[in-house]
This record gives structure tokens, C-alpha cells and sequence, in this order.
């Protein structure tokens, strides 16, 4: 059995692992340049590519899905299955003693109190007990958008058929601004709204909310709000708290690169949340290995992630939009896109082009919403996204 200090010597074994890619090369320039300079940078992000496992035929563009974890992560992913397969019923309780130390690591890197946070196994499960929990009457109403995921839209929907609440779904068409969606948010308030829900970046086109100003607005109508953070946690820099929002649910195995099957609930000390219960703690190898995800985070920084996603979305970008079928769904301004974005090609089904090109040239991306999202991760190379403008090229000929 792994004592704490002998998980802790671990994990911070994990820590020189996991750094030693990025850092290779990076050390110097981590101190010396900005993250934009560092984005442009091929052969550290050649190292940092080295730190995964991937498939070689294939061109994975659909990070936002779901993204591989580095090797380190893998490697203490097995290190607590196998510890925890030797004698499950006496092994597996005693991991629950280390999630103290993963809830300090995460607070540590999203900026809030450990007694704010819970592991998850996802941010869907989160939000359905956070649904499944509040005190709503009939008549009491729920404004989110028709762009969050369909499982929680669907819980909605189905407290809506039997409690009799009022479910309001917010439309807009990305890309769209901040002052515009906050007009619409509050058009669709009423002194009936008791919960707003919402995504921090939408999962269709990567669609920015502004959660501060919505928390606020929320707030002052003494409204409670929900955010789904799927999309943004570990996909761009922001601390928990400063969002001002009462509940927070993100899966980390998305752009945190944590194991599957993993995922956070933050809870505002100060929200004035009766009946919500954070969803009991789980105690899996797979939360155990958390750490190693947010070190090899940490490794790599926060901001040149950012920054270097924002470079891969702008070159992909920029090598379709200037073709006359081609619509791009995403917003192009600074701080309002990164790692996720959409396109449209006139007169051609979304989901023919994703068959196309998997079949084709091999490069996995969705169809989601009538668009065709892209993701590419930080591993991905500029060769991999320049053949996927190309391939996408060829399909308008």
C-alpha cells in the first residue's frame, strides 16, 4: 500500500516527468518570451508532442470531445489500478484518503477554497444532481441556450414535464458579442427565473459567454447560476472564483487531459444553495492520477497553451475563410477564440465532409450542429492542420 507521503513522492515524480518535454527546450524561453512568441515555436511543441501516444494514421482534430493524456498521466493512471487490483475491497477505500490532496491541487490551479470543489466522474453527472437537487415549484422558471448539451437540456425538459417549470432556451447565432448576449440573457429574466444555466464556451463553435457578467446580473436578481465549463477548464486561463458564478461543473478529461471518467464540481462558498449536496467524492485510480494531469498543465503553462491553441484555430481558419463557400461560425477576435471552432461549407452536408475526410485523408473532426468543429490539441502540428486545409480544399473543387 502507498502511504501519502509515498503517493506525494510519487506524483511528484510524475512532476519532473511530465516537465521534462516542455522543458527541454522551453526552459529559456518560458522566462524570456511571451506566450504568443512561444506559440510560434515548433520545436517545443515537437517536444511536447512527444510526451503522447498517438496514432499515427490518423489526424485527431476532435479534441474537444474527449483528448488523449500524456504518457506520465497514463503511467500513474496504471500505477493505482494495478495497487488497487492487488486487493480492490482494502486497496480501493484507500485512495480516498489522497482526494484531500487532488482537491488542494485543483483549487491550487483554478483559484478557489478546496471545500469548494468535488470530483466528479463528469460535468453532465454534476449537473444533473445539482438539477436533480434544487428546490424548484411549478411555475418556477429556467433560462439557458439551445447550444448546451443535450443531456442537460433534456433534465431540463424532463423537471419541466414533472414539476411544471418553465424551461426559456436563449437563441443566438455565433459568433456573437458579449453585450449582445448579455442584452439577450436578460431579456429572457423574469421575477419567476430562479436558475440560470449556460455553458462558458459553447460546444458547437466555441461560443465565449461572458459568466462574470451573467453571474452578476443573475445575482442581483437573486437568481442562482449554473455554468458547464466542459469547454473552457484547462482550455484557456481563469481562476474559478473570479467567474463569480455559484456552480461550476467541467470534465477534465477534455483539455485538462486527466484520465476518462473524470471530472469537478465547484460549489461558491457564498451561494445560497439550501438543498444542493456536491455529488459524493469518487474514489477511482482514475481521480488519483488528476494530479499528473495538472502538472504536465502546469509544465507546458497555462497561457502558451492558450496562446498556441488560439495559433493552430487561426491558421485553419484563415486557410478556408477566404474561399467564397465557406462560412466560418467562430468568432476571429482576440480573447474570444482558442482551441475550438466551427465552419460551414455551402451546398455540402457537414456530416459528408467529416466522412470525407476521415475516409479520405484520415483527420477525424465532428459535425455538430449543422457546422463541423474542429479541435485541434496541443500536440497537434502545423503539418497536421496545413493538410487539413488542404484536404478541406480539395473538397471545394
Amino acid at each position: 500500500m502507498l502511504s501519502r507521503r509515498e503517493f506525494l513522492r510519487n506524483s511528484a515524480a510524475g512532476v519532473a516527468a511530465a516537465a521534462v518535454a516542455p522543458t527541454a527546450t522551453g526552459a529559456a524561453l518560458r522566462a524570456q518570451q511571451s506566450p504568443d512568441e512561444v506559440a510560434v515555436i515548433e520545436p517545443f511543441w515537437r517536444e511536447v508532442r512527444a510526451s503522447f501516444a498517438l496514432d499515427p494514421k490518423l489526424i485527431n482534430l476532435d479534441n474537444s470531445s474527449g483528448s488523449p493524456s500524456p504518457r506520465t498521466v497514463q503511467e500513474s493512471l496504471k500505477r493505482h489500478l494495478d495497487e488497487v487490483n492487488r486487493l480492490p475491497a482494502h486497496y480501493g477505500p484507500l485512495i480516498g484518503l489522497r482526494m484531500d490532496d487532488v482537491r488542494r491541487e485543483l483549487a491550487t490551479e483554478f483559484g478557489c477554497d478546496p471545500a469548494e470543489l468535488s470530483t466528479t466522474a463528469g460535468a453532465v453527472i454534476a449537473l444533473g444532481v445539482a438539477q436533480s437537487a434544487l428546490d424548484l415549484q411549478a411555475g418556477d422558471e429556467v433560462v439557458t441556450t439551445e447550444h448546451d448539451h443535450p443531456d442537460v437540456l433534456s433534465a431540463w425538459d424532463e423537471l419541466a414535464r414533472r414539476g411544471g417549470i418553465v424551461v426559456k432556451r436563449v437563441t443566438f447565432s455565433p459568433p456573437a458579442g458579449a453585450a449582445d448576449l448579455l442584452q439577450r440573457f436578460e431579456a429572457a429574466l423574469t421575477p419567476r427565473t430562479r436558475i440560470l444555466q449556460f455553458s462558458h464556451i459553447t460546444r458547437s463553435t466555441g461560443q465565449l459567454l461572458p459568466v462574470r457578467d451573467l453571474s452578476r446580473l443573475a445575482r442581483s436578481r437573486g437568481i442562482l447560476t449554473i455554468v458547464d465549463g466542459t469547454q473552457a477548464l484547462g482550455h484557456l486561463p481563469f481562476r474559478l472564483r473570479d467567474l463569480e458564478c455559484d456552480v461550476y461543473a467541467a470534465s477534465l478529461d477534455t483539455w485538462l487531459m486527466a484520465p476518462e471518467g473524470t471530472g469537478l464540481v465547484f460549489v461558491r462558498r457564498e451561494a445560497s444553495i439550501k438543498t444542493f449536496e456536491q455529488p459524493r467524492p469518487n474514489f477511482t485510480a482514475a481521480h488519483a492520477a488528476i494530479p499528473e494531469a495538472i502538472t504536465f498543465h502546469r509544465a507546458v503553462g497555462s497561457e502558451r497553451k492558450a496562446a498556441r491553441l488560439r495559433y493552430l484555430t487561426m491558421r485553419w481558419m484563415n486557410g478556408l475563410r477566404s474561399r467564397p463557400q465557406v462560412r466560418v461560425l467562430s468568432s476571429l477576435e482576440p480573447n474570444e477564440t482558442w482551441g475550438l471552432a466551427a465552419f460551414a461549407i455551402n451546398r455540402m452536408d457537414a456530416a459528408a465532409v467529416v466522412t470525407a475526410l476521415r475516409e479520405k485523408h484520415g483527420i477525424i473532426v465532428r459535425a455538430h450542429a449543422g457546422g463541423i468543429r474542429v479541435s485541434p490539441a496541443i500536440y497537434t502540428s502545423i503539418e497536421e492542420i496545413d493538410r487539413f486545409v488542404s484536404a478541406v480544399r480539395g473538397l471545394l473543387q
